[in-house]
């Protein structure tokens, strides 16, 4: 298995969950943009599953270098890169946090899916599985610079699964919803709309294993976004969303 943004409670809990439930990896490839936290997480797998891995330094905000990674093959990619980034007004003129929001949720990381992507397809076989958000589906003007990244990863993976399907490679689109992680720590969330990590695993291990194309984590965020994306832009634009 590779996983990108290994850092992440839901990737980590994503893991847990494969190995709990009988799945075998001869390596789990780990990438994160801080190895040495990442490094925990290896020990610990290793401990408990006896599962074996490799740490991989991957910074998308950095220049990539493929090369050390070229010679890596997986049926199974799980990617959890991601970054929130300050969503208020300061946050919205503030050109560095504009561009790492864009850069690592989108234009940085196609090229690295893509890069795994090809060998999945050479393969002909593979499952990759990428977090976008329920953020994606209409801009809002209270994260629309997320939401707009998370838009075109989203457009990107419904394509690129439209592209993979006959060459026998799925792809699963996974939209959160509100999430209790590192990310969104501090941030007014209403319990009964947020999923933990481990509610999160459960339900994305079991759309990888059913092909699932599209899943929400929690059903009820399918229903808010269907309702979101439905209100006339004259009156959307009066709301605060």
């Amino acid at each position: 298995m590779i996983v990108l943004g290994s850092n992440s409670e839901i990737a980590q809990a994503f893991v847990e969950k494969a190995l709990e439930s009988g799945e075998t990896y001869p390596k789990i490839y780990l990438f994160s943009s801080n190895p040495e936290t990442t490094a925990k997480f290896a020990r610990h797998i290793d401990v408990k599953y006896l599962q074996p891995s490799e740490i991989f330094p991957l910074d998308l905000l950095e220049t990539v270098n493929y090369s050390a990674f070229d010679h890596i093959s997986s049926e199974v990619l799980f990617c959890a890169s991601g970054f929130l980034g300050q969503n208020s007004e300061e946050g919205l003129y503030n050109e560095k946090n504009t561009t790492q929001i864009i850069d690592i949720n989108f234009s940085k990381l196609i090229p690295v899916l893509n890069f795994f992507a090809e060998k999945m397809e050479r393969q002909r076989t593979g499952t990759m599985i990428v977090l976008s958000s329920v953020a994606g589906e209409r801009g809002r003007q209270s994260n629309f610079i997320y939401g707009s990244a998370k838009a075109g990863l989203s457009a990107y993976l419904s394509g690129l699964r439209n592209y993979l399907y006959p060459r026998r490679v799925h792809v699963l689109t996974v939209k959160p919803g509100f999430m209790q992680t590192k990310m969104t720590e501090g941030l007014p969330l209403r319990p009964k709309l947020t999923a933990t990590p481990k509610q999160a695993a459960e339900v994305i291990f079991k759309a990888f294993k059913n092909r699932n194309n599209v899943v929400y984590v929690l059903p009820v965020w399918s229903l808010i976004m269907l309702i979101i994306r439905n209100i006339p832009e004259f009156i959307f634009k009066k709301m605060k969303l």
